[in-house]
């Protein structure tokens, strides 16, 4: 029973994905529900992502920099950390936070319209709840985490800075100047390819748990929590998979020039 009911999921996932690829879909989709939505991922999301990425990146800080310091490799203390910003921590940090704070609120919202049969009375009315419901949601997160991504990134730089500053007596100068060195705007655009294939992924599994949802208040609840751990469990997948066919070519931070 339980497979049959994932199997259904999964179908329903493809199904959704197939509509939303659709160029049609901008002539159905509900702007009016876009827009809300922005407004509820978007500044819902921005406090405890920049907060999250100024603490994180602390702590990374706090344990790196010492063992750099210890090897006489102090030029290359930035571009590492940055390196790891930019790639891997601040796309799968982002998409945890959003998964935690906006995935398990779609799941429940949408859920609890099943069980309430609001979708049954969309459905009378003549309305798709893929167009009214799921798009604008899914819209809004493809196009925010992107953004939400780059806060992360760029609070990351700011907090690792100040704590080698502070802690180890590396100037913001020096820090920003390797950071340089070392920059590629292609990193930076692997990683925004990433933030967006999370955040469709993501938007779509919450919504699609949602829409399936079954079993009264308790459907609601499990439904929720089953969507978590699917996004959690397909973020860090895709992280892998992505990470190696964009990165694993690529030369090492370390190599001189």
């Amino acid at each position: 029973m339980k497979m049959s009911y994932f199997l259904e999921r999964i179908r329903m996932f493809i199904k959704v994905l197939t509509l939303l690829v659709n160029t049609n879909i901008f002539l159905y989709l509900d702007y009016r529900n876009f827009l809300e939505q922005i407004i509820v991922v978007g500044p819902n999301s921005l406090f405890i992502t920049v907060t999250t990425s100024f603490f994180i990146s602390l702590v990374l800080s706090l344990q790196i920099v010492k063992e750099f310091l210890y090897l006489n490799a102090i030029n290359l203390v930035s571009s590492v950390l940055v390196l790891s910003f930019i790639r891997e921590l601040s796309p799968v940090l982002t998409s945890i936070i959003v998964i935690g704070k906006i995935g398990s609120f779609f799941t429940s919202e949408i859920a609890t319209m099943v069980v309430t049969d609001q979708i049954d009375a969309l459905l009378i009315l003549g309305i798709n709840p893929v167009y009214y419901l799921i798009a604008p949601r899914v819209f809004a997160v493809t196009l925010l985490l992107p953004i939400l991504n780059l806060f992360s990134i760029f609070t990351s730089f700011l907090s690792s800075a100040f704590i080698c500053f502070v802690l180890y007596l590396i100037s913001p100068q020096l820090f920003f100047l390797s950071i340089s060195y070392k920059f590629l705007l292609s990193d930076l655009i692997k990683s925004i390819t990433k933030a967006v294939i999370f955040g469709l992924c993501v938007s779509i599994v919450s919504c699609v748990w949602g829409i399936t949802a079954k079993g009264g208040s308790q459907g609601v609840g499990l439904s929720t929590t089953s969507s978590v751990i699917v996004s959690l469990l397909l973020i860090f997948i895709l992280n892998f998979i992505l990470s190696y066919l964009m990165f694993s070519d690529l030369t090492s931070s370390f190599e001189m020039p």
